[in-house]
């Protein structure tokens, strides 16, 4: 569990520093996320980025388990 917790840590380090780079590539506004814009007031809801993301996740996971 230890292992697992480091390696979980060490990812999210990861994806927090190349973060910057991959908002260039496009990942995290794709068709479908819903961004509502009000004057002064933006809300940003990932929903398809989210799934996207989660489907990955699951591949890399499962490959990793085999």
């Amino acid at each position: 569990m230890a292992r697992f917790l480091i390696i979980l840590g060490l990812a999210l380090v990861a994806a927090g520093l190349l973060w910057p780079y991959l908002t260039r590539l496009g990942i995290g506004h794709l068709p479908g996320d819903i961004v509502v814009t009000r004057g002064n007031f933006t809300f940003y809801f990932p929903v398809v980025t989210s799934i996207v993301l989660s489907i990955v996740l699951s591949a890399l996971l499962w490959l990793a388990g085999r």
